[in-house]
């Protein structure tokens, strides 16, 4: 562990968008202590410019534009974490049967990941929010939905070069239950590149979050930065703050997630642990 953050922390950009998620995070947990009103009052005039009354100015509706970044920060990356991890055990599940069994189930597993893969992500995600009711939780499914077959193909492979190696068949040569090679041999060898991908995963999620929130097929009871955007994109000419801002918002931490991403993946690659 102690080599692991020595590695990390030597990439800068990786420190510096850990800093920006843990900011993010924060803000997000401390959203009700610090608003503790709803994000949808109605507290001032429509359209107030930000760094003046209100921080960050306020909406066509004259709703804090502040509190409503707080407030969707939380929707947001609660959205993002819970969808990556359902698609992340989704696709080690059907990715580590396929790789380490082969044959017919890894054909017929394969099989069904093409088929989601043949499938635009987006578009199939918009048809699942139309063919259900927008809701935090359906959108948490659809992006599930569409995001778990590359992590299937990824544990696939690891799997497939694992399967034939000493340990591996040491430990079939002994008796081994298949359950207790995979879970305790295979993949926890296999974790650097699931965390990696994980962590890329979650900033894809909230991009595709925030996309059908724009579009309007997310709850509208619940304020996320998407929805933020989506609501202001008519008086964007007049009012470029209330997409501006939300829209930064979005851009630094999908940038920090990603830089986080490419330190996990230097400080856990077994390449350059020697460097």
């Amino acid at each position: 562990m102690r080599a692991f953050l020595k590695r990390f922390v030597r990439h800068r950009p990786a420190v510096l968008g850990l800093v920006i998620l843990l900011a993010v995070t924060a803000f997000a947990l401390l959203a009700p202590a610090i608003h503790p009103a709803s994000p949808f009052s109605l507290i001032g005039k429509p359209f107030q410019a930000p760094f003046g009354e209100y921080l960050f100015g306020t909406d066509q509706l004259g709703r804090d534009l502040a509190a409503a970044l707080l407030y969707g920060a939380r929707t947001t990356l609660l959205i993002g974490l819970v969808a990556t991890a359902i698609a992340v055990l989704v696709g080690v599940t059907i990715g580590g049967l396929a790789g380490y069994y082969g044959g017919r189930i890894d054909s017929w597993l394969m099989r069904l990941t093409e088929i989601f893969q043949t499938i635009p992500f987006f578009l199939f995600a918009i048809l699942l929010l139309a063919v259900l009711t927008p809701s935090i939780g359906n959108v948490i499914l659809a992006i599930a939905v569409v995001s778990w077959p590359p992590m299937a193909r990824l544990v696939r492979g690891e799997f497939i070069a694992m399967r034939d190696r000493e340990f591996v068949l040491a430990c079939i040569s002994m008796g081994m239950s298949h359950s207790r090679i995979i879970l305790r041999h295979i993949l926890p060898n296999t974790l650097s590149s699931i965390i990696v991908t994980a962590s890329l995963m979650v900033a894809t999620a909230i991009l595709i979050e925030s996309s059908l929130s724009f579009l309007g097929l997310s709850d509208p009871n619940v304020m996320s930065w998407g929805f933020i955007i989506g609501a202001g994109r008519t008086a964007i000419r007049s009012a470029w703050w209330v997409c501006a801002i939300p829209g930064i918002a979005i851009l630094l931490t999908v940038m920090a997630i990603n830089l986080v991403g490419e330190g996990l993946n230097d400080a856990l690659n077994p390449r350059l642990r020697t460097l």
